[in-house]
C-alpha cells in the first residue's frame, strides 16, 4: 500500500496552514505554488481534497505522456513533463487532482496594472488563458523534503498524518471493540 496524508476530522479547524505551507514549500522547491491539499468543511466535520496514491492509480493509467508514475510508496507527478490536458484530473476518484497555471512575469505585470481582464480560476477544468502554461498538480508527500509532508509539521492540532498499511490496521484494531473470552463472561456470571 502507497502511503498518504489524511485528516482526523474532530481535530482540524480549517485553519489553512496546511494549505499555505504546502503552497510555499513548493515555490521554493521551484514546483507550481500552489497547495496540494484542500480543507473542506461540513456539518460533520472537516475532511481534506488530496491524492490518496491510489495503488491502481487512474491518473497514472491514463496520462498520455507518462508525467505520472508510480514511485516507492507514492505516485509521483512530474511537472516539467506533463501537458495540461488535464485527463489525469478527469479520472482521479478523489478529485485530488487541479489544474493550475503560471503565468509570465510580464502578464503578470500586466494583470497587476489592469491592462489585462481577469480569467476565471485555473482550478476549474474547462479554463485556460492564452500564455498561461497550465499543469497537473497534487500531493507529492513533500519528496524533495528529508521531514516528509510540510502540511504534517505544520498543523497546529496535529490532525494530519501520513499513513500507510500498517497505521491504518492499527487504527481499525483500536477502532474495534474488544470481544471478550467465553471463560471471561462465563466467570463474570458466576
Amino acid at each position: 500500500m502507497n502511503h498518504f496524508v489524511v485528516a482526523v476530522a474532530e481535530l482540524c479547524k480549517a485553519c489553512g496552514a496546511c494549505e499555505a505551507a504546502c503552497a510555499e514549500v513548493h515555490a521554493e522547491a521551484g514546483l507550481q505554488a500552489y497547495p496540494r491539499l484542500h480543507p473542506t468543511q461540513t456539518a460533520q466535520g472537516t475532511m481534506h481534497m488530496q491524492c490518496r496514491h491510489c495503488e491502481d492509480a487512474p491518473c497514472a493509467a491514463v496520462c498520455p505522456v507518462a508525467a505520472i508514475t508510480h514511485g516507492e510508496g507514492t505516485i509521483d507527478l512530474n511537472e516539467s513533463t506533463c501537458i495540461g490536458c488535464k485527463l489525469c484530473a478527469l479520472a482521479c476518484p478523489f478529485g485530488a487532482i487541479e489544474a493550475h497555471g503560471s503565468s509570465t512575469e510580464s502578464q503578470q505585470l500586466q494583470h497587476h496594472r489592469g491592462e489585462v481582464p481577469a480569467t476565471a480560476s485555473l482550478i476549474s477544468l474547462l479554463d485556460w488563458s492564452i500564455g498561461v502554461r497550465t499543469v497537473a498538480v497534487k500531493c507529492d508527500l513533500c519528496r524533495f523534503r528529508a521531514e516528509g509532508p510540510r502540511c504534517v509539521e505544520v498543523c497546529p492540532t496535529q490532525a494530519l498524518r501520513v499513513v500507510d498499511s500498517k497505521s491504518l490496521a492499527e487504527a481499525a484494531a483500536a477502532k474495534r471493540p474488544k470481544k471478550a473470552r467465553p471463560q471471561a463472561v462465563a466467570e463474570g456470571n458466576a
